[in-house]
């Protein structure tokens, strides 16, 4: 039972379950985990309601989504761990509001577990110092793991021309000093190492490609600071993506690996683009797609926009038309998402009369017009 629903709705036991847990028995019992990536609460919580394994916190999606450019460093490490602290708590919430579910509308309460949530922390958004920092944001905020990697600050995106590497002795540094942080909150953050080595065009080391790839993430794994590694690749090539599995696990032969399955990548003119199975029989236990959100977001609206500008009032009826056609689709009611029937049930026990269901606004269309 929770003070925060109302009598009688139950909420999964998962709720009072640590995130940290929930993300490595997800890695222990699957062949892989995958995770859509999200920018901010609202995609998180569409992907929490498809019932997603996790959750992934895109940084070149975040700095889309809260800045409107590119993914070169250009937003802080407070201003992205406070992005991900409001989406895990909106998770939470969404939690809540989804069990609830809409009963004068006949809308069953839906039992949802919360996904957990892995953020980008770039390069740790400086030294060693500025690592600890934001270690202590994200472990605070709730998710349950980051990634970090092996750029030199300002970084870029992996798929971006121009990359550099600080010493991988630096690196290791930062992966230690974020471990060590995790452990003296008493936290088991999951952290993941990656390595743009493989692309770089300047490192300390005079090997360059797959052997400097490999190389690093070894040295990383080697460190024990990590639980997953992760190598950038330049294309959806399969050759390099094999190839870093299979020497990475000659020495270790069960170290987890990351895949970014980016949307940097053309798959669909790839004749031959792997396969998340293929993937997870590699090694590669936490799959996610960077901008999926993005993508799919800039898509949809683009085509409305595009059809308002032609058509005017019909594009949006059209639109309504065929949001409410789908069944089982929370968003098509903004107030049913954003848990309205939530908050006139909780607001009768504990807000003041005008918060409860009875309250009604004066309308003068029929009620079946409103949503």
């Amino acid at each position: 039972m929770s003070g925060l629903v109302p009598d009688g709705v139950t909420l999964p036991a998962s709720r009072s379950e640590r995130a940290t847990t929930r993300f490595r028995r997800l890695l222990a019992e699957r062949s892989y985990v995958f995770a859509p990536g999200v920018y901010d609460p609202m995609t998180a919580e569409l992907a929490m309601y498809q019932r997603f394994d996790a959750i992934y916190f895109s940084g070149y999606s975040f700095a889309v989504g809260y800045l409107g450019t590119t993914d070169m460093d250009l937003y802080g490490g407070a201003e992205i761990a406070d992005g991900a602290r409001r989406t895990v708590a909106a998770l939470r919430k969404f939690q809540l509001t989804m069990a609830v579910g809409d009963p004068p509308s006949g809308i069953p309460g839906t039992k949802l577990d919360i996904p957990p949530v892995l953020v980008d922390m770039d390069t740790g958004y400086g030294n060693a110092f500025n690592v600890q920092r934001t270690t202590e944001l994200y472990v605070n905020a709730g998710v349950a793991g980051f990634h970090m990697e092996d750029q030199v600050a300002p970084k870029r995106c992996g798929h971006i021309a121009g990359k550099a590497l600080v010493s991988a002795d630096e690196m290791v540094g930062k992966l230690r000093m974020a471990r060590a942080v995790a452990d003296d909150l008493g936290s088991d953050v999951v952290i993941m190492a990656r390595t743009d080595a493989y692309s770089a065009v300047d490192a300390p080391e005079r090997a360059r490609g797959m052997d400097l790839a490999v190389e690093r993430a070894l040295r990383y794994i080697d460190s024990g600071a990590p639980d997953l590694v992760w190598c950038e690749l330049p294309t959806s090539a399969r050759e390099p993506t094999v190839t870093f599995a299979e020497e990475v696990r000659k020495r270790f032969p069960d170290a987890m690996l990351g895949f970014n399955y980016s949307s940097s990548f053309r798959w669909d003119k790839d004749p031959d683009p792997i396969s998340f199975d293929e993937l997870a029989a590699l090694g590669y236990k936490f799959i996610f797609i960077t901008l999926a959100a993005q993508h799919a977001a800039a898509l949809g609206i683009a085509h409305l926009y595009r059809d308002l500008q032609h058509r005017g009032h019909a594009a949006y009826v059209d639109l309504q038309r065929d949001e409410w056609a789908e069944k089982d689709l929370p968003s098509k009611s903004h107030h049913f998402f954003t848990g309205v029937p939530y908050h006139q049930l909780l607001g009768e026990v504990y807000g003041a009369g005008r918060l409860g269901r009875d309250v009604r606004e004066h309308q003068t269309a029929p009620e079946e017009t409103r949503v």
